[in-house]
């Protein structure tokens, strides 16, 4: 299923057939790029499959108002042209809301284009339609039917992308609360898999659409800045870059040299890490050279040579140097990286490819596809990958939600290569422990761990691994698995054999608990729901419901106080605002559509298209109607999002906060787009945490600085120096987020001041 839904009115004064020339272009378009590829050409099937299409979704119109074949068209381009992929995921790609937005079936497929088309069409529709458990979150378990699929045919998830990409990019004709919902989910899970299985520019895109539509302001401020100082940038990579063609020219290397600009979600993100002002971001871009290469075998010769004309020239950074041709990442990638000094003084990255390497890291797995050929070494790659969410598919995890968080350690993960005293090289994520790799070694070794030896030396099991270490596992049939190795590991695998090994031993604790839970629940009347166990988790700081269950059965945790405590505290909350609440939340509701919160999951296409008005969040104590989630703790000016709760009302979360994330790719139909009101009247708690170099007077000047700002309230300042170095933190009542941004400006104008900035 698309967001942009079908519907069938349509405006008289269109002219049909200049709209047919449109259409038929856009396939001509489609035609033309499989015929420039390296396919085998099957042109016949693929015009079956368009005008199978066209006669099954004609007159249906999605909400920008153009005909829906465009769509699938659109999607059956990025699959042949930015992905790769061959005329059976072409004639899917048209195919793929036939059966979910018709009446034909997947029998009807199955006999106009064959079992395989058939195949990965129903694979598509299966992810998009379905129903799902009562209490179980959609996005979720749709995400789980996703990474399902990969088992049976990869092509599915990777038009699955191409559907994805398409909507991102006409994502402006949805309502504010749909692009929320769709651009959290995309962050979410879309671009992380996407980078996962190697689709490094449509993960670039993905992730710059999505934030365009979760933080506009800065999405533009930041594109305008980038293009005011394209000029100045240009000048200086181009007296960067020219000894090095120079150099290669004489060398006798063909090759060509790119300048490559960092996206704006990614200096976004890095002025957000480091807290840092756009002016401070200095690796805006990065130098790109793709060799021509006669065989894969001198690859890595060439790569070598010119690192070395590079660092003739440049000095190097020791420290920034990574070899991705010796040990491909998981996903297929394969590159050599170096950081040099740029005669500005500032760090200048280039990567060193092959138009081989370039091709997979572009277009990932699909540029060496082969369905008939046997597999390649990329092939093996992803198809390592595909059993490790093999494996997490088939624990019985309790619910969604916490299979999304598992899955989500894997995709999100930067990687690290360690070596097994054979000098095996193993892939891990970035973090891992000595027993992560123990768990990916063989399920007995995690659970009977007990130490490690990293490069010789003895180690906890608890310790860190880097690049290049060299570990040995250290073993004892004595050990027995400990709740407590879940704080510290990283990897997804070793997380659910870990949960596996414990539940065996906690089974009848759990059981016990989950009776009495049970119980609790039907004499208190309360619903087992997610949104409760995420309540419990929090209330009691366990980690997950088996803990609560085995709380209860212990007599740790009392299920009957807990509802008490919950509902007292919600209600006092919500009070004074809840009835004003579902007045405006279901304004746009006539009298007779009016229907309880409750029912809003069981049809949320009818709430995202009536409940799409801006939510206008008043300030003043006697109107406010919003809560602050306690997560994030949002001011006015803050750029935050609405979460419609159970009782009606409204929590806000800042779009930064990771609960905001998961909101959003699991409760898309319950996000409301907000706007602060104009006049702010009501003052807000804000944290602010300083650090420099001490010295005398300091603490007076930072003082003066306080109190003589504007909005501020100051309620407790504390501060700590340790030899040369001080840190402190201040809390305040402040009118709004530029009051706060305005004090961080004029701390750091302080000297000694580093750093000043919001927690």
């Amino acid at each position: 299923m698309t967001p942009n839904r079908p519907t069938a009115p349509q405006a008289s004064a269109i002219d049909l057939q200049e709209e047919d020339r449109r259409i038929e272009a856009a396939f001509q378009d489609v035609l033309k790029g499989y015929l420039n590829s390296n396919h085998r050409k099957k042109v016949e099937i693929i015009e079956r499959a368009y005008r199978f299409a066209k006669s099954a979704h004609s007159g249906v119109r999605r909400r920008s108002g153009e005909p829906y074949i465009l769509h699938p068209i659109a999607v059956a381009r990025i699959a042949s042209q930015e992905i790769g992929l061959g005329s059976t995921s072409i004639c899917a790609a048209l195919l793929h809301d036939v059966v979910e937005d018709t009446d034909y079936t997947v029998e009807d497929i199955r006999s106009n284009f064959g079992d395989k088309i058939a195949q990965l069409v129903e694979g598509l529709t299966k992810i998009s339609g379905g129903i799902f458990g009562e209490h179980a979150s959609a996005q979720a378990e749709n995400f789980r039917k996703l990474l399902l699929t990969m088992n049976e045919d990869i092509r599915v998830v990777l038009i699955k992308m191409a559907d994805r990409l398409h909507n991102m990019r006409t994502l402006g004709s949805m309502a504010p609360n749909k692009q929320y919902k769709i651009a959290g989910e995309t962050l979410y899970i879309y671009a992380p898999l996407a980078h996962r299985l190697g689709l490094f520019a449509i993960k670039t895109e993905l992730e710059d659409l999505s934030f365009k539509y979760e933080h506009p302001a800065a999405y533009s401020e930041i594109a305008d800045k980038i293009a005011a100082t394209e000029r100045a940038r240009r000048m200086v990579y181009d007296d960067f870059a020219a000894p090095i063609t120079d150099k290669l020219a004489e060398l006798g290397i063909t090759f060509q040299a790119k300048y490559r600009l960092k996206s704006v979600y990614s200096i976004w993100r890095k002025m957000e890490t480091k807290k840092i002002p756009f002016e401070e971001v200095y690796d805006l871009y990065a130098m790109r050279i793709i060799f021509h290469s006669p065989d894969t075998a001198s690859e890595k010769e060439l790569s070598w040579r010119i690192y070395s004309a590079i660092t003739d020239i440049y000095k190097l950074h020791p420290d920034r140097t990574r070899d991705w041709i010796s040990v491909p990442k998981a996903n297929g990638y394969q590159a050599l990286h170096l950081t040099v000094m740029g005669s500005d003084g500032n760090w200048v990255e280039i990567q060193i490819r092959s138009e081989r390497m370039d091709d997979v890291a572009e277009r990932g797995f699909a540029a060496h596809w082969k369905y008939k050929d046997g597999e390649g070494d990329e092939e093996t790659e992803l198809n390592q990958w595909l059993e490790t969410i093999k494996d997490i598919l088939e624990s019985p995890e309790p619910s969604a939600l916490d299979f999304l968080d598992t899955v989500k350690l894997n995709l999100f993960a930067n990687e690290i290569i360690v070596f097994t005293p054979k000098g095996e090289p193993i892939t891990l994520p970035s973090r891992a422990t000595v027993l992560d790799l123990a768990f990916a070694l063989h399920t007995q070794l995690g659970i009977r761990c007990i130490a490690g030896k990293v490069n010789h030396k003895l180690v906890p099991l608890s310790t860190r691994l880097e690049s290049g270490d060299q570990v040995e596992v250290i073993t004892s049939q004595t050990q027995t698995p400990q709740p407590e190795w879940l704080n510290f590991l990283a990897t997804a695998k070793a997380r659910t054999c870990l949960r596996q090994a414990l539940r065996k031993d906690r089974q009848p604790l759990i059981d016990e608990g989950r009776t009495l839970f049970e119980t609790a629940c039907k004499e208190a009347g309360a619903v087992e729901s997610n949104e409760l166990f995420t309540k419990m988790m929090g209330h009691y700081r366990v980690n997950s419901r088996e803990d609560i269950f085995i709380g209860i059965a212990r007599g740790e945790i009392n299920p009957a106080d807990t509802f008490a405590a919950l509902r007292k505290s919600k209600a006092a909350t919500a009070a004074s605002t809840t009835t004003a609440l579902f007045k405006k939340l279901l304004n746009p509701f006539t009298p007779a559509k009016k229907k309880p919160l409750e029912q809003w999951k069981a049809d949320e296409d009818e709430v995202t298209i009536n409940v799409k008005e801006t939510y206008i969040l008043h300030t003043g104590e006697d109107e406010q109607n919003y809560c602050l989630a306690e997560c994030c703790s949002p001011i006015p000016g803050d750029d935050v999002m609405g979460f419609v709760e159970d009782d009606g009302s409204v929590t806000l979360h800042s779009l930064t906060c990771p609960r905001a994330a998961l909101l959003k790719a699991t409760y898309g139909h319950r996000i409301l787009s907000t706007r602060w009101e104009e006049v702010a009247e009501s003052r807000f708690k804000a944290d602010v945490q300083i650090e420099g170099i001490d010295r005398h007077g300091i603490l007076q000047e930072i003082s003066a600085v306080v109190s003589g700002a504007g909005g501020i309230d100051l309620r407790q300042f504390s501060i700590e120096a340790t030899n040369e170095v001080f840190s402190g933190r201040l809390t305040a009542k402040v009118t709004s987020a530029e009051a706060v941004d305005e004090l961080c400006r004029r701390l750091k104008t302080i000297d000694g001041v580093t750093t000043a900035t919001r927690l």
